[in-house]
């Protein structure tokens, strides 16, 4: 496949939050991958603690505006952007003041309010697949990075699996040595029925509280490869993709490698 455009949706992008492996790899992919002259599109969510005016990020209001309705509540979606200038590529990030914070803090939202995580996820993913769809911009591959993004290849091969946008990409998702503390809330399934997954999809999760490795195994159905990015990754996430094409992406300095894995898919 003659990879011309690479969607990223990414849970954490350094320096906009604290580095570590996971949002190193949120900043090394996108700009290898630009550097490479594909062209690409990068999302991750407005956390609190980025500071708007310091990271000049300014509202799209071209795509704002829209309503995401989860658990039937309304959800008004606004969208911002910075340029990564010392990466040269574009940030979209995706806010709402219900699940991400409109002050200033100090922790990521995800780790101080984890019992909305399971709508936060699907607003996340929601509002970057109707952005996508709204930019009419079809990417090749999809590359989702942290569990954030995990409801993506659902979302998309079940309820978007016909939409142009969708329909002929591949989705990669790149696992880390990451877990979270709280359970997804028992009625994840539930509210993502209401959003017309079908419950054929969802039999593996109704009723259930994922931890990290369900929600991660739950995800990997419904994705075409990984990348390993880190040592230490659960063994239950690890037999979960046993049978996908993997890629070990340790050394950073070859993102070349990342764009013949792309082609191969």
């Amino acid at each position: 496949m003659d990879v011309k455009k690479v969607l990223f949706i990414s849970q954490e992008i350094a320096p906009y939050v604290p580095e570590r492996r996971l949002s190193q790899i949120g900043r090394i992919l996108p700009q290898g991958i630009k550097e490479q002259g594909i062209e690409e599109r990068t999302f991750m969510p407005k956390y609190g603690m980025i500071a708007e005016r310091s990271n000049q990020l300014h509202e799209m209001i071209r795509l704002s505006g829209m309503n995401v309705i989860i658990d039937d509540t309304d959800h008004p979606l606004i969208i911002k952007v910075a340029t990564l200038q010392q990466a040269h590529f574009q940030v979209y990030f995706i806010y709402n003041e219900d699940y991400f914070a409109s002050n200033r803090i100090d922790e990521l939202e995800m780790n101080c309010s984890p019992e909305d995580n399971d709508e936060r996820s699907m607003f996340f993913v929601r509002a970057v697949i109707e952005s996508i769809r709204k930019m009419r911009w079809v990417p090749d591959i999809i590359q989702c990075t942290g569990w954030i993004s995990a409801l993506a290849p659902v979302y998309i091969r079940t309820l978007y699996g016909d939409d142009p946008s969708f329909r002929d990409a591949k989705i990669v998702t790149t696992l880390f040595h990451e877990e979270f503390n709280t359970p997804l809330n028992s009625r994840l399934a539930e509210k993502m029925h209401m959003d017309g997954v079908p419950k054929s999809a969802l039999k593996p999760i109704n009723g259930k509280e994922l931890t990290y490795d369900d929600l991660m195994a739950y995800s990997l159905k419904y994705t075409d490869a990984v990348i390993e990015c880190e040592e230490g990754i659960s063994e239950a996430v690890l037999a979960a993709s046993a049978d996908l094409p993997k890629l070990t992406f340790i050394d950073d300095d070859d993102v070349n490698k990342v764009k013949e894995f792309y082609t191969s898919l």
